[in-house]
């Protein structure tokens, strides 16, 4: 029997649908993570946008056209937030919502809604088998930050850790080459008191390059900082969510620091790590934000030198404090959305020319055209050419891309 694990959203979904590949396989199911024919598929859904949620949706036809005869399991925010936009469409038998989705394997012929109430507890799943030579291993779920815009803490519930020791097991036991430490809100990580520092101190001498996913403002501290020094092989680049560098607007977005709070934790950052990669998260175009607003969020991407900034558009999202905001006009935030990615493009490229010339570490992902592709330490797309199999030391040569073409140092 085949069985396809489809996953829109974030690395936390990525992790969960890894987890129930695992599972399935442990059942006999031959397994996949693309959309091809199977006789049964789950759908781990997303619906941090509205774009997301409408691709959630558009997923279940693709599926239909591949199996009209299949069974379909819909999981995730985009469920959690609106079944009833799932259990209308044909050959959806079950839709679970974004917790305790290691429950799902128990209720393969299960028919129905099955929406888990909050419990508070994490939910221990099974480690995600991986081939890959990066692996993204959950340590939390939930948010209490509860930010204006953000739907998320309604549907994945408050915050909540994985056990330390768990945790370091499956990073100290991966057999990949980089693992990331993931999570909803990483920052809030506290198991039993011990916290994020902790974990990094516990597997500070794993035999593979430690990255963290995204962080709080609030996570960056001395001792978070010190124990990311200890590891011996920690990959020094922070993505430290920003979303507005107008101060105003960051109090709209119940956003809990200023951008001179932001911009001292940066400078902590670059004390500790010099060359490390600071990237971020932009949203153009929030409802209360002026014209004046957005060019200072502007003036403050580029005082801080980012590495690059994710953007995206403000999108309405209903329950939200937010959305009882008046929207600004599409164009607005489209003019606005293009302008932080040239922006972001530029403060990319000029980061990543820095290293033109210099030795970096290369964990290779995949191959395209000719190239392996992967990232360095700080974060760098690197693009060597031929066949790299294994974590190696580069030179980089000259821009290329999305970041820059690199060789083996032994070649050099």
């Amino acid at each position: 029997m085949k069985a396809v694990v489809f996953t829109l959203g974030c690395k936390v979904n990525d992790c969960e649908s890894g987890s129930l590949m695992e599972g399935l396989n442990r059942l006999g199911w031959e397994v996949s993570d693309s959309l091809a024919y199977a006789d049964l598929y789950i759908l781990n859904t997303c619906a941090v946008t509205g774009e997301a949620e409408k691709k959630s949706r558009q997923a279940i036809a693709r599926i239909r056209k591949l199996n009209p005869a299949a069974r379909i399991i819909v999981c995730g925010c985009a469920a959690e937030k609106n079944p009833d936009a799932f259990g209308k469409k044909e050959n959806v038998t079950l839709i679970t919502g974004a917790r305790q989705k290691g429950k799902i394997l128990g209720l393969l012929s299960e028919e129905g809604v099955r929406i888990d109430e909050e419990d508070g507890v994490y939910d221990e799943l099974l480690p995600p088998k991986t081939t890959k030579s990066r692996a993204f291993v959950k340590i939390q779920d939930g948010c209490n930050n509860f930010c204006s815009y953000c739907i998320i803490p309604y549907l994945r519930g408050r915050s909540r850790s994985r056990g330390l020791e768990s945790a370091a097991r499956e990073i100290l036991e991966s057999p990949a080459e980089e693992a990331v430490i993931t999570g909803i809100d990483i920052s809030s990580y506290n198991d039993g008191g011990r916290g994020l520092a902790d974990l990094l101190t516990a597997v500070r001498h794993a035999d593979k390059r430690i990255r963290l996913g995204s962080l709080e403002v609030s996570a960056i501290t001395g001792p978070l900082l010190r124990a990311a020094a200890s590891v011996r092989d920690f990959a020094p680049h922070f993505h430290l969510s920003l979303q507005s560098g107008s101060a105003a607007v960051l109090r709209k977005m119940n956003r809990r620091y200023t951008p001179e709070e932001y911009a001292e934790k940066v400078r902590m950052i670059r004390s500790a790590f010099p060359s490390a990669a600071v990237t971020t998260d932009i949203i153009a175009g929030f409802p209360t934000e002026t014209e004046e607003d957005f060019e200072e969020s502007l003036a403050f991407a580029e005082r801080m030198r980012f590495a690059s900034v994710h953007c995206f558009p403000y999108s309405r999202r209903t329950g939200t404090v937010a959305a009882k905001l008046p929207d600004l006009p599409p164009e607005i935030k489209s003019d606005r959305l293009h302008r932080l990615l040239r922006l972001s493009e530029r403060l990319r490229a000029e980061y990543a020319g820095g290293f033109v010339g210099k030795e970096l570490e290369f964990v290779p992902e995949e191959e395209a055209d000719g190239y392996t592709v992967g990232y360095s330490e700080n974060y760098i797309r690197l693009y060597v050419p031929g066949k790299i199999e294994k974590k190696t030391r580069v030179i980089a040569a000259e821009p290329y891309k999305d970041g820059l073409s690199a060789r083996p140092a032994e070649a050099k």
